[in-house]
């Protein structure tokens, strides 16, 4: 780079900072919503999955679906 531009740049940097992308003022309080909305999807995500395996291991079918893949495990050896 030659050394004349160096001067140039220098005075450059604070209009470039100022031509920036500017964030709405909102933009914290929308990062903060969507943080919310991201734990609420998981926390419903959470619900449905405690249910699924509640219900699963009650009624037997996680102990017959291993079963069934075990004997077919041991049917191929």
């Amino acid at each position: 780079m030659p050394l004349a531009l160096i001067p140039l740049l220098v005075r450059l940097r604070p209009v470039v900072g100022r031509l920036g992308p500017r964030l709405p003022a909102d933009a914290d309080r929308q990062a903060g919503q969507a943080t919310a909305e991201y734990a609420l999807v998981l926390l419903g995500a959470a619900v449905i999955a405690i249910a699924l395996i509640t219900w699963a291991t009650g009624s037997g079918r996680i102990g017959d679906l291993f079963d069934a893949v075990f004997d077919e495990l041991q049917s191929r050896m």
